[in-house]
């Protein structure tokens, strides 16, 4: 694929074109500062697997995955392997499905074409002409894209943020809820009510969200399943895989190929 006159991302935002595309690569451990864009934006990982914190929530994008991030929202972004990403700018006055929220979307094989014969465009293509038609096919591809459970809700109540940082950073520790509410400076009764106020989720359905989420990343690093499995305290694969199954409808080792069917 050849990239025609590629331009900053901060330059990106003004080119007067509905859907501009940007690329770039990024060793395991790169992050990108918390920062805004004017434009939405489709985070689209070809390869790899990113880690992006948004004000209430933290999303795991692995391979032929891509998080919408509306315009004018906050997002840092964590590099969890060697990763090529893909980036498409969309002027905010265009209205798409995934809307005014941040959503995780697979990325048909049809999108993913799509987005790089993008790149082969000059920023501003002609109109009319090749980029225009590639970008209204776009738009019909992220309309319609499914959405992907991939996001872990964060709370904004600082003992929970004690707990929950907790907890991802130890993803396979088995604790139980007395020992957090100890760790946190309150009760286990406050904790077990403050999960749902504030996540959405009981605190074990929250807990196997972040196990997912170190799934995926342990995934798109290459490691085999019984690693994964032991790495995150199941008592075999199968329970693991069957957990992993009821949630993305597919078997871990399958998860990386199943967005890019179509």
């Amino acid at each position: 694929m050849s990239i025609v006159n590629q331009r900053s991302p901060e330059e990106l935002q003004h080119v007067p074109r509905p859907i501009v595309a940007w690329s770039g690569h990024y060793a395991n451990g790169d992050e990108i500062p918390s920062h805004t864009h004017p434009r939405a934006q489709l985070l689209y990982a070809v390869e790899g697997v990113m880690r992006v914190i948004t004000p209430n929530s933290v999303w795991t994008i692995p391979s032929h995955r891509a998080l919408w991030v509306p315009p004018n929202v906050e997002h840092h972004s964590f590099m969890m392997s060697d990763l090529e990403m893909r980036t498409l700018f969309v002027s905010a006055d265009i209205p798409l499905s995934p809307g005014k929220e941040c959503r995780a979307i697979s990325v048909s094989g049809l999108l993913r074409e799509l987005i790089l014969g993008l790149l082969e465009e000059p920023a501003e293509y002609p109109i009319p002409g090749r980029g225009e038609h590639l970008v209204a096919l776009i738009l019909s591809e992220i309309d319609r894209a499914a959405t992907q459970a991939v996001q872990v809700p964060w709370p904004q109540d600082r003992r929970l943020q004690t707990v929950c940082h907790l907890l991802m950073n130890t993803p396979g520790v088995n604790r139980t809820i007395e020992e957090l509410a100890e760790l946190a400076g309150a009760s286990a009764r406050t904790l077990i009510r403050l999960f749902p106020k504030e996540t959405g989720m009981k605190y074990r359905q929250w807990v196997q969200q972040v196990q997912l989420a170190e799934a995926l990343c342990r995934l798109g690093r290459g490691e085999n399943i019984a690693r994964i499995s032991d790495a995150l305290g199941y008592a075999n694969p199968s329970a693991f895989s069957a957990m992993f199954k009821r949630t993305f409808g597919v078997a871990p080792n399958q998860y990386l190929h199943s967005g890019n069917e179509r």
